[in-house]
């Protein structure tokens, strides 16, 4: 673990000179590539009992749980809307955007309605991302990385976020340790900040 906070300084300041970000970032474009509900077979929540908000912060989460290469994330999906209404009685989905272990962009809930925690923060005014698997044990993967980026970019692009409003679903709950260690270490070193302020 002590090296790996190591070579994180070193990995931070080559991706930044590699460019990682590209000076010809697309709202549009990252919007064109993201799978729709429709696409991946949900179905879209009710207006009527659904939460208006307005975007004003851009907010990380991870799954949670192990997402092993072979587990089909179409499924993963359909099962989570499915849980989120029957289980949990919420509206939809709680997350606005999750990415798979390919950095593949799924559209979740409507970013037009406010998401579900099942913690004590107040998500109204929050786009929620998940990226899928446990970060307290795996390290994220440099597809996911990048789709993290381009979604956080998108969004701030969007809906006029500062870049200053990105954060983890664990500064706004002291219940949780999402979205784990190993994704959360992008956060606190600043590396998902950078390199959106460097995409817009």
């Amino acid at each position: 673990m002590r090296g790996t906070f190591l070579i994180l300084p070193i990995m931070f300041s080559a991706l930044l000179l590699t460019g990682c970000a590209s000076s010809s970032f697309s709202p549009a474009a990252v919007e064109e590539q993201i799978i729709t509900v429709p696409q991946w077979g949900g179905t879209p929540a009710v207006d009527s009992l659904a939460k208006k908000h307005t975007i004003t912060y851009i907010t990380l989460h991870h799954a949670g749980i192990p997402f092993p290469k072979e587990k089909d994330i179409i499924q993963y999906m359909r099962n989570l809307q499915k849980w989120s209404r029957a289980e949990k009685k919420w509206v939809d989905v709680p997350y606005h955007y999750v990415i798979d272990l390919e950095g593949r962009i799924y559209e979740g809930r409507n970013i037009a309605y406010a998401g579900d925690t099942n913690t004590e923060y107040d998500p109204t005014g929050h786009a929620l991302i998940e990226v899928v698997g446990n970060f307290e044990e795996v390290e994220p993967n440099g597809a996911q990385l990048q789709a993290v980026i381009r979604t956080m970019a998108m969004l701030a692009a969007k809906h006029n976020v500062p870049v200053d409003s990105i954060r983890a679903h664990r500064d706004y709950s002291t219940r949780t340790v999402c979205p784990g260690k190993n994704l959360y270490r992008y956060i606190e070193n600043g590396y998902f900040k950078e390199m959106v302020r460097r995409s817009l």
